[in-house]
């Protein structure tokens, strides 16, 4: 018998469940990917929108004018549906405003349907949820660029098309986050979800691209391409999205041992096991561990059997229930100035390179880009740390108290050339995304599955809406408030970001104190308590 070629040994190496959670785990990677690919065209188009404005009518040359000179690029003469500067309604002396305004309406849109969507996510099957969700959302970002091609100078209408695109895309996050946490257990929950999360970085990355590719020449396309891209995988949701292991009998968990569960029926102690150490109680997965060497026996009256879908049958948790649950409230208003600060660099960072390093709109957006990579590595860069020191309230912490005076270098030297700014991107970027990736993955899932919840699956998404919900508040208020400081200098913007930074670092405060002197006590205890 000839000998089998090296793939498909790879292939058979891994079990079937660990296929399909791979398979699972890139689906939603790119799903997510998608939605922030879709959200990013705005703050590339903003240095499209008002160009070359300002002080023409004094004789002066407008500032985005002279960049495009000294940049080399020739200058484009306005289509017969722009102004002298450029697109109106946005070729006012309150353009930034009128900016601010339309991340506003998104944002804000967005904060208030996250509360209402992880309700009604728990509710709805999350495949024809997230489905509906992604169609939407492509629909709504494609009419945004048609209103280049149809001449549309309307605040209103972009103001409309913001809000309800911001709605729409409320579907994304607690459906993702509750598929995932489906399929992967708290076992290097930190690392897998940073990894994960990663998403919104490449997400970012590629949207910035795809934007600056059309913003000098047609910049309707820069929203109707990623608003293709994102109903496309629309429906690839709705072909492929598995939303739950027990749906196509794989387990539940990938540290689950034989034995522990077997996709039909999963097992719990009702006592604790100890190890040597007797004042030490073993994490859920580990003394299935124990169980299955057969060091540690166990009475088999302390076994109790339990479905494998972890409490399917539930009712699914109220919001004030959600709200109890410790550690909820504190995180997600540490997520609500860390969410500040991160989309305030989302929407205004392109904008920003564009005054300071005197680009044009497209090298000002490959350029923000570096943010979103430093980004990727902060993410997951946290979810080691507090995998491995188990801290989740302290790692988030020690990245917020590095991340202020960080942006207060970056406020400082990016001025003095185009190097010092790469350097102070890529540093700025895992600072400042490290907390928000940790907090809105690994920990949102910790608390979803807290031991107060009794294995009710049903919270996960209730869960995940609050604290993103909140922290959406932050990104409505970020950019918003960006766009009424810029004017008075970009210094000012810059002192908001520390600030809220230092708000974050303030609600976590109790949190770490309880870590430290209480270890695993933060989101949650890894003791296994008696059934009831």
């Amino acid at each position: 018998m000839a000998p089998l070629p090296p793939g498909i040994r790879l292939i058979i190496s891994f079990s079937r469940d660990q296929w399909y959670r791979a398979f699972i785990f890139i689906l939603t990677f790119l799903l997510y990917a998608s939605f922030h690919l879709s959200r990013k065209p705005i703050s590339i188009v903003k240095g499209e929108l008002h160009r070359y404005c300002a002080t023409l009518h004094e004789g002066q040359v407008g500032f985005s004018s002279w960049s495009r000179k000294a940049s080399g690029t020739p200058l484009r003469q306005p289509a017969d549906n722009e102004t002298d500067c450029s697109w109106a309604p946005f070729d006012q002396d309150n353009y930034q405003q009128l900016l601010g305004a339309l991340d506003y309406s998104f944002l804000c849109a967005y904060a208030i349907g996250m509360y209402l969507s992880g309700i009604i996510g728990e509710r709805l099957p999350i495949r024809y949820y997230l489905t509906f969700g992604m169609l939407a959302s492509g629909a709504f970002t494609a009419l945004f660029g048609l209103g280049y091609f149809y001449s549309i100078h309307s605040f209103g209408f972009y103001v409309v098309t913001q809000i309800i695109n911001g709605l729409v895309q409320t579907t994304g996050w607690p459906s993702v986050v509750t598929c995932l946490g489906n399929w992967f257990g708290k076992g290097r929950r930190g690392l897998i979800m940073g990894v994960w999360n990663s998403h919104t970085s490449v997400g970012n990355i590629l949207g910035s691209l795809i934007a600056g590719y059309w913003v000098s020449t047609c910049w309707g396309l820069s929203f109707v391409v990623p608003g293709a891209i994102v109903a496309a995988m629309g429906i690839v949701c709705f072909l492929f999205l598995i939303e739950h292991p027990k749906d196509i009998a794989c387990s539940s968990s990938p540290a689950a041992p034989k034995g522990c569960e077997n996709g039909t029926h999963r097992f719990r102690l009702q006592k604790q096991v100890f190890t040597d150490d007797k004042s030490k109680p073993l994490d859920p997965e580990m003394q299935c561990l124990l169980l299955s060497d057969g060091k540690h026996p166990v009475h088999q009256n302390h076994v109790l059997v339990l479905p494998a879908d972890g409490g399917g049958s539930m009712a699914a948790i109220s919001f004030t229930g959600a709200l109890r649950i410790p550690g909820v409230i504190e995180f997600s208003l540490c997520l609500l100035f860390a969410k500040l600060v991160s989309y305030t660099f989302l929407f205004w960072l392109p904008l920003y390179i564009t005054n300071v390093d005197h680009l044009d709109a497209r090298q000002a957006g490959e350029l923000s880009t570096l943010f979103d990579v430093g980004g990727i590595f902060g993410g997951i860069l946290a979810g080691v740390i507090s995998d491995r020191l188990e801290k989740r309230a302290s790692t988030c912490g020690l990245m917020l108290l590095l991340a202020a005076p960080t942006l207060y270098v970056f406020s400082t030297i990016s001025k003095m050339g185009l190097e010092a700014t790469v350097a102070m991107l890529l540093l700025s970027g895992a600072l400042v995304s490290g907390p928000y990736a940790l907090i809105t993955t690994a920990v949102s899932a910790d608390l979803g599955t807290h031991k107060s919840l009794k294995g009710n699956s049903h919270a996960l998404a209730t869960v995940t809406a609050i604290i993103d919900g909140t922290g959406s508040v932050g990104a409505a208020l970020g950019p918003l408030l960006a766009g009424l400081l810029s004017p008075s200098g970009w210094n000012n913007v810059f002192y908001m970001l520390m600030f809220a930074d230092a708000c974050a670092l303030l609600f976590l405060i109790r949190l770490i104190h309880k870590e430290l002197s209480c270890p695993g006590s933060a989101t949650g205890d890894q003791v296994l308590f008696k059934e009831h």
